[in-house]
């Protein structure tokens, strides 16, 4: 009878560890990234982002999502003064983890946001940078000015002076797209115009965020800030 008992032992163990070699085998399976044929390049790309270079930049820009619009936008903000904002997005943040990066129906996180273009929120140790799925289609690199701007938003605070950097920082990236991919700038969209009246204001005051101040200060949705926030105290 013991020796029967032993037998038994060896095959419950025999199963088991065919079990969990079969487990492995199915969840060592590797997760197969994009391939060249299924990228397709919308029309308002810059020629110079082909679905081969797209894919060469993929391995620098995929811990922060899965949308490559968003590699296109963060790519296109070398050389730019959104060069922070790019690598802030990439992990060197106050969490120092990618930030992610989705479009999100923002009325889902509060019915006031429902009409926003962004949202820059931080939950728990991570920083996510939502943006609104009517800005799909939008060329990268209005995306990447909106980017730019959201970027700077890395922790629960907020503050007019932090507003008011963060858009003119967006307004100067904008004015180096366009210079850089013109093209970008003549596109009709919704976060083009957005831009295009960034730019203005910019220019307006000399290159300055004179207007842009006002702007912000005027704006509705910001009534209720305060005027500093850590690391943006001056106005």
């Amino acid at each position: 009878m013991a020796g029967i008992g032993i037998e038994s032992m060896k095959l419950k163990h025999a199963i088991k560890t065919l079990i969990v070699t079969a487990a492995l085998t199915v969840f060592s399976v590797p997760v197969m990234a994009l391939s060249e044929e299924d990228i397709s390049i919308p029309e308002n790309y810059p020629k110079k982002y082909t679905a081969k270079y797209i894919k060469m930049i993929e391995p620098e820009y995929k811990a922060i999502g899965k949308d490559y619009i968003f590699y296109v936008a963060l790519d296109m903000l070398k050389g730019t003064n959104g060069e922070f904002s790019r690598h802030a997005i990439l992990g060197n943040n106050l969490t120092q983890r990618p930030v992610k990066i989705e479009f999100k129906d923002l009325g889902t996180i509060n019915p006031a946001y429902a009409n926003f273009d962004a949202l820059g929120w931080k939950k728990g140790k991570s920083l996510y940078i939502f943006i609104n799925p009517r800005h799909k289609d939008a060329p990268p690199g209005a995306i990447a000015a909106l980017l730019s701007h959201e970027a700077l938003h890395q922790d629960e605070y907020n503050s007019l002076a932090e507003e008011t950097y963060a858009w003119t920082m967006e307004a100067a990236v904008w004015c180096e797209i366009v210079q850089q991919y013109p093209e970008s700038e003549e596109i009709l969209h919704p976060l083009v115009t957005r831009e295009n009246t960034l730019k203005q204001l910019f220019e307006k005051g000399g290159y300055s965020n004179k207007y842009i101040k006002k702007t912000v200060f005027s704006n509705e949705g910001y009534k209720n800030l305060p005027a500093t926030s850590p690391g943006f105290e001056d106005l």
